[in-house]
């Protein structure tokens, strides 16, 4: 792609929060112990304008990150070329696993992804599981967003 197209594609700093902020989930690249992409898909927030995402303090994308920092998270969507749109982020990861702290940074998660439950009961189901989790923050080193529907129709 031409360094014109690349420019005609990229999203604005506005379009990128919006973009961020219509999605659910998100796609999570780890490096595994033998190089490989470890890829799983979770439920995030934003805060403080960071990624926020929590799991198993056990899982393999923990395991991954206590071995290497360096994180891939994706926001996609669109079914044809014409209509395609995304945000990329590579950074690296920040754990946070003392409860105390993990206990508000899950809470905003599930408040994101589960608006219709009263938030003191979230707050309890947030705090009994921060005993057990991981929550993580992406630190961003490089933003690449991408969204076709900004060309015109001669590409």
């Amino acid at each position: 792609m031409s360094r014109n197209r690349r420019d005609a594609i990229r999203m604005t700093d506005s379009e990128v929060e919006r973009f961020i902020d219509t999605h659910k989930s998100l796609q999570v690249g780890t490096i595994e112990r033998d190089g490989s992409v470890h890829l799983s898909t979770l439920w995030f927030a934003v805060v403080d304008s960071r990624i926020v995402f929590e799991t198993y303090t056990k899982s393999q994308k923990i395991k991954n990150l206590e071995r290497d920092n360096r994180i891939t998270v994706l926001l996609e969507d669109g079914t044809v070329y014409e209509k395609l749109r995304g945000v990329m982020i590579k950074g690296t990861a920040r754990l946070v696993t003392d409860p105390a702290e993990v206990h508000p940074l899950a809470l905003e998660v599930m408040k994101r992804n589960q608006p219709d439950i009263p938030e003191d009961l979230l707050s309890k189901a947030a705090e009994h599981m921060a005993s057990k989790r991981t929550a993580v923050i992406v630190e961003p080193t490089r933003i690449v967003s991408w969204d076709h529907t900004k060309l015109d129709a001669s590409y």
